[in-house]
Parts: structure tokens; C-alpha cells; sequence
């Protein structure tokens, strides 16, 4: 396989007659080189080839074997192809740049960004019987890092009970350990580097095992795709598509700094440490199909960001399932939210900040799955929200502006398990059923009609409301005029999310075969 091919090739111009005296020649001359040059600038549209087993960074032909090599030498119209397979190293997007209609492309053709390695056993001590500990796993370790900490023990993560941005258990004492489980013990931090963390990580395996024997994986990179750089110098013009990221300690999908007309398309985050996609500072990027499974945090998106999403999926997150902040412009379309997290949906902006914090919502699933739990709209927000169906999760808005259209708020039932997916979830949650609590503070700008609500309580400021007193509650607004409090939804029809399309487009077919999916979709 060629590293580089040119995908469009000049024809050679020839010019017979070198009579420059003749007008008439002189003017065909200027227009062949004129076509030459045309032709030389769309010659260097290229096809750059990655493989990680066959490839050589320094070879002249053949593919190449790391992506961050692909990415420097890409100029504008490349495309860099990976091989399907799995990819231990992170993409990096530093400054680089496209041209609009000419973008750069990383084509991942269901390649997966794997950031971990195995357990490097030369760095661990047998302190006492089948307890091991290393001072030195990392080159350095921050207190952010150490709280999205996880080991990936026999294929699962090991989280003791922690994760980011959600409630977090203390680290256990060395001897309180249990075969397959860790922890970590602090030593403190120095002055010179303050936000550094000393210390000593210890791992417990069963009685008379080797440490040999296990099979666990350490998450040494910070993410799977990662972007930086500053409004002089950014990243834009960007395609990223057909790819997955796994188990690094962070995002899967890091976007810092500024960013332009970046396009993900079909994308995975599986199992990352944080977040699995995360706009910082000033990004503005496009999402079209995303899955987001096992992560702290679905979707965080911070800062003056402007994002975009469409067709996502999203279920057994820890921290939040959706969260955003400051004073972004967001817009979710077409997705679906398995909630299990700690939170679900917060929508939040800066006290003094002219600009709100904004998500524009459609199309929106959203179904609780265990636990009660609430979508939050606070202070110097705006939702903007039509066509979305809540099941099972109250609705609370301490402040901001809301505005709800044509859609569906209703109880569920809770999922029945006896043991999650992930070891973090496992914590102890009534089973009884999930209703819905509607609040909306005094400071709310409320907006909305053509709704359909089935409550167990309603809230408007210090005044409660029973379901026959709903008009009360219509005139008080001056709003829903057309919408309605019911308690029986058999018949409810035009309101809500889409579940027949977002089956269609954007639940992946794995997870619409899956019996516990199909438990939790109407």
C-alpha cells in the first residue's frame, strides 16, 4: 500500500511553437500556464496511510506508522487513512490548519485510540503478601488526575467507587484492600510544584497470585483526540471521523483552545476517565453521530464554546450524563440519554456574564434509569427545548430563561438490576418508581405550550398546584394554554421526541438488540 498518492493528476502542457512574437500565441501561452497552475493546485489533495504493525514514519513509500506523523506532514486536502485496528498512541491537533472546502481528514475506518498500556510489573514491589505498591507509575500525577483515576483489571474498570465530577468515596487503607481492588495513599505536595501529588498506588491480588498473572491496564495518555491552540494560532478546517477512543485517564475527546469549522462524524468515547467530549475555551465544532458509553461525563462543554450535536447516544455515564456551562452556545438534535449518572442534565452560566448559557434542544430522549434525579436549568441560562420527552426525572429551574414546546415530562419505571455495568454504579438505589416533580422559581423566564405533563407535583414559586388546578397554573403564566396535565398518556400524540426516527438514526444497532435497551425504550 502507497503511503501518499496524489489523488488528482496534471496533464503535461506542451507549447509547440515558441513564436512569442505572435499575439496570438503569446495569449495561448499565458492561458496554459494559467491552466497549470490550476491544475497544480488541486494536485496535492493526498491519500497518507497509517498502519501501527507495518508502517515506517521515515520511509519514502509505504504506510506510515504513527498517526502524529500523519497529522504533521497533512496539508490541506489530505486525508489520513488508519488501518482498523487498535492505535496506542492519542491524535494531536496542534495549530493545524486546512483550507474551507479543502479540509484535513483523519479517517479512522473504525480504528480505536487506546490510552492505556499494560501494567509494567518492574515498577512494583510486593510490600506484603499479595499487596503491591509503586511510587512511580507516572512521571508526574495531579490531584485532577488522581480523582479520574481508574485500573482496567480483566477487561473492567476498576474505579473504587470515584470518579470525575461525581461523589467521590475515600481512598481505603492498604490492608482494608480485597483481592482486585486499589488504592492510593498521599505523601503530601512540595512548594516548588504545588499542584503535583506524591504518593504511592498499591493493588491487592488473591491469595497466592502473582502480580504476573493479572491482566491489568494502566491509563497513561490524557485523551484520545486531543486539540490546542490559541485565536492567533488555531486548529481549523478539520474533518475526524469513524473512530473510537477508550480508556484514557481524561476525555476521549479533549478540544481546548480555538478552534473553526471542525466536523466530527461518527465518533465513539468508550470508558474514558472524564469526559467524552469536552469544548473548552472558544471551540466551535460540529457532531454528527457520537456514542458515549461508561464515561464520567457524556457531554461537558465549558467556556465561550459554540458546539453542535446530532444523532448521539449516551447511556450508563457516572458523574453527569449532560452538562454545560458558562457562556456557550449549545445545540443537542436527534439523541437519546440513558441516565444513570449522578446528575443528568445541568445547564448553568456565569453570575455576571453578558452572555447566558445556552442549549437549544429537539428531538431529545432522555429516559432516567435508576435513582431519582432532576435536569437543573440555573442561573443566566437558556433552554430552548421542543420535541423532547424526560421520563422519570424531575424538572427544576432555580433561575434563567425556559423555553418548552410540544413536549413530553413523565414518570418511569426503574430499571431492575442487581448488579451494573460499572462498579461505580453499583450503589444502593430504591427501586420504587420514578415520578416527576415540575419546579420553577420566582426569577424564571417561562415560556411554553402544546405540552403534555404527567406530575406527581407542580411548583411555581411558593404555590403548588393539584391536576385540576392546572389552569390556575396557565393563567398565573399566561402560558401552555394548549398544553395539558395528564394522567393517562395512551392517547398522547405530536409531542415528545421522535422515538420511531431516533431508533431509526441514531440508537446504534447493537444497542437497539440489546434486551436491556429495549427494557427501557417505550
Amino acid at each position: 500500500m502507497q503511503m501518499i498518492s496524489n489523488r488528482h493528476r496534471s496533464k503535461s502542457i506542451q507549447n509547440r511553437n515558441q513564436n512569442f512574437q505572435s499575439p496570438c500565441r503569446a495569449g495561448e501561452l499565458i492561458l496554459g500556464l494559467a491552466l497549470l497552475l490550476l491544475i497544480s493546485s488541486t494536485a496535492v489533495a493526498r491519500d497518507i496511510h497509517v498502519d501501527p504493525d507495518n508502517g515506517k514514519d521515515n520511509a519514502p513509500d509505504g504506510p506510515l506508522k504513527t498517526i502524529r506523523q500523519a497529522i504533521h506532514i497533512a496539508q490541506p486536502g489530505d486525508t489520513i487513512h488508519l488501518q482498523p485496528k487498535v492505535y496506542y498512541e492519542y491524535a494531536g491537533f496542534y495549530s493545524k490548519r486546512g483550507e474551507p472546502g479543502k479540509p484535513i481528514t483523519l479517517d479512522g475506518h473504525g480504528a480505536t485510540l487506546d490510552g492505556s498500556d499494560p501494567l509494567d510489573i518492574r515498577q512494583w514491589k510486593e510490600v506484603k503478601p499479595d499487596l503491591y505498591r509503586c511510587e512511580k507509575l507516572l512521571p508526574a500525577l495531579s490531584g485532577a488526575m488522581l480523582q479520574r483515576w481508574f485500573f482496567v483489571w480483566n477487561g473492567k474498570m476498576v474505579h473504587m467507587g470515584r470518579t470525575s465530577k461525581g461523589p467521590s468515596q475515600e481512598f481505603k487503607q492498604p490492608e482494608d484492600l480485597q483481592p482486585g481492588e486499589w488504592t492510593f495513599v498521599k505523601e503530601g505536595t512540595t512548594n516548588v510544584e504545588p499542584l503535583r501529588v506524591k504518593g504511592a498506588f498499591y493493588l491487592k491480588v488473591s491469595s497466592g497470585a502473582q502480580l504476573s498473572e493479572q491482566n491489568i491496564r494502566v491509563p497513561v495518555r490524557s485523551a484520545g483526540v486531543q486539540f490546542g491552540g490559541s485565536k492567533e494560532n488555531h486548529n481549523a478546517h478539520l474533518v475526524i471521523r469513524n473512530l473510537t477512543s477508550t480508556h484514557p485517564f481524561n476525555d476521549g475527546f479533549n478540544i481546548h483552545g480555538h478552534c473553526e469549522d471542525v466536523l466530527f462524524e461518527n465518533i465513539r468515547a468508550i470508558e474514558c476517565g472524564d469526559d467524552g467530549i469536552s469544548a473548552h475555551e472558544t471551540a466551535e465544532y460540529k457532531v454528527d453521530g457520537f456514542v458515549s458509553i461508561g464515561n464520567s461525563t457524556g457531554i461537558c462543554d465549558t467556556g465561550a464554546s459554540r458546539t453542535s450535536y446530532n444523532r448521539v447516544f449516551i447511556r450508563d455515564c457516572l458523574g453527569f450524563d449532560l452538562y454545560f456551562l458558562d457562556t456557550g452556545h449549545y445545540e443537542l438534535t436527534n439523541a437519546v440519554v440513558l441516565s444513570s449518572a449522578a446528575r443528568t442534565l445541568m445547564l448553568t452560566g456565569r453570575t455576571e456574564a453578558k452572555s447566558p448559557c445556552t442549549l437549544k434542544m429537539n428531538n431529545v430522549f432522555i429516559r432516567r434509569v435508576r435513582g431519582k434525579n432532576e435536569v437543573r436549568i440555573s442561573r443566566n441560562s437558556i433552554l430552548d427545548a421542543s420535541h423532547v420527552t424526560l421520563m422519570g426525572l424531575n424538572f427544576q429551574a432555580t433561575g434563567g430563561e425556559v423555553k418548552l414546546f410540544d413536549s413530553l415530562i413523565v414518570g418511569a419505571i426503574a430499571e431492575q438490576l442487581e448488579e451494573a455495568e460499572y462498579e461505580y454504579l453499583n450503589v444502593p438505589r430504591a427501586a420504587e418508581p420514578l415520578t416527576t416533580e415540575m419546579s420553577i422559581w420566582k426569577d424564571v423566564k417561562w415560556a411554553g405550550n402544546r405540552n403534555r405533563y404527567q406530575l406527581q407535583s407542580l411548583r411555581l414559586d411558593q404555590t403548588y398546584f393539584k391536576p385540576e388546578e392546572f389552569g390556575k397554573f396557565q393563567q398565573q403564566t399566561g402560558q401552555e394554554q394548549e398544553s395539558e396535565w395528564l394522567t393517562d398518556l395512551s392517547h398522547v400524540t405530536g409531542c415528545g421526541a421522535d422515538l420511531a426516527k431516533l431508533k431509526q438514526s441514531t440508537i446504534p444497532k447493537s444497542e437497539l438488540e440489546s434486551p436491556r435497551i429495549q427494557s427501557l425504550l417505550p
